[in-house]
């Protein structure tokens, strides 16, 4: 891309993200920076609009940036503008007051979703649940309710298909060696300590009271690791003036966000980011129909481990020279108070 074209794509991206609307060459012409009649820039544009950068809407309006476009300008054109410090003032208030962890990542959602004046998401961590009593209830049929009760009182209930019929003894025996052996301990801690005492022999369990223990353990484990909560603030945002020219992309993107499953699993897949991640638009199966694109950004612990992410989510013309610095601010503002 000569200069020249390289300039009036950025001009023709920075104009669309600000007022949404596709840039003409003669807007583009009255700009001082750019030196060249109405006729020269439409060349340039066409030549941009060839190369899958630029699109029109219809034949008589200006240009707009594809989704190429737009990777195009974020990873290498874009100058990113750090939070000034009434933002970063805010930012830290809100995430930093008093209450439980809960109440500063609903207020991390809500003031995301307020200085971007888009959706703001958080993807709570995964806490696991530390024991307090496990039980076995046969059911017949060789099935069993395992009945967990965690050390804040919550109960939690599955049912297990085992390979052979295990007699009521195995059951207590093995409900009763979780209860007083692995009490206190999350359930992690608790498969790797049943798995290194039966691998060295020294558990006094028989074999089916082993197996159970081994399965029930395992039933929990894998549920906590695919247990997500994602707090959504600001929908509303996404319904502004703009919204009213495309109704039918803010309602799929309103359906979108209701489906906390699929976004949780689209954040979940930022966790290895070094900072934020940027989805735009089609790139994102699940934001394909919408035109939707997502800044996110993991956050961390004391110990520096990855324990949830953040994030943004609104149209394709989001600010992302503002909010990408934002977003990767407010997840370092954030692991700060996680403990």
């Amino acid at each position: 891309m000569s200069d020249r074209a390289r300039e009036i794509f950025r001009r023709v991206v920075e104009t669309y993200l600000e007022k949404g609307q596709p840039v003409g060459s003669k807007a583009l012409a009255s700009e001082q920076a750019i030196n060249l009649s109405p006729a020269s820039i439409r060349s340039v544009l066409a030549e941009l609009e060839s190369a899958g950068l630029l699109a029109a809407p219809h034949t008589s309006a200006g240009r707009m940036p594809t989704i190429s476009g737009l990777r195009l300008f974020v990873d290498g054109m874009m100058q990113v503008a750090e939070p000034n410090a009434q933002e970063r003032a805010a930012i830290e208030q809100r995430v930093a007051g008093s209450g439980p962890i809960e109440e500063a990542l609903a207020n991390t959602s809500a003031v995301l979703s307020d200085l971007s004046g888009a959706a703001g998401m958080v993807l709570v961590p995964t806490r696991e649940a530390r024991l307090s009593q496990m039980s076995f209830v046969p059911l017949g049929d060789r099935r069993v309710l395992a009945v967990l009760v965690a050390d804040d009182g919550q109960i939690e209930n599955r049912i297990m298909n085992l390979p052979v019929d295990v007699p009521y003894s195995a059951l207590e025996q093995a409900g009763n060696f979780i209860t007083a052996r692995l009490s206190g301990t999350s359930l992690a801690e608790a498969a790797r300590s049943i798995s290194n005492e039966i691998s060295s022999g020294r558990s006094a369990l028989d074999d089916a009271s082993r197996d159970l223990v081994a399965r029930g353990l395992a039933v929990w484990s894998k549920d906590a690791s695919q247990r997500r909560v994602l707090i959504v603030r600001g929908q509303a945002n996404l319904l502004d003036e703009s919204a009213l020219d495309d109704l039918d992309r803010v309602k799929r993107l309103i359906d979108d966000l209701e489906n906390k499953q699929s976004v949780a699993e689209l954040l979940e897949s930022a966790r290895d980011a070094e900072s934020t991640r940027i989805f735009i638009g089609s790139e994102n199966r699940l934001f394909a129909h919408s035109g939707s694109s997502v800044i996110a950004a993991p956050y961390r612990d004391g110990e520096g481990k990855v324990v949830g992410v953040l994030g943004v989510i609104g149209p394709t013309r989001l600010n992302y020279a503002r909010l990408v610095p934002m977003v990767d601010f407010t997840a370092r503002s954030l692991g700060k108070i996680i403990s």
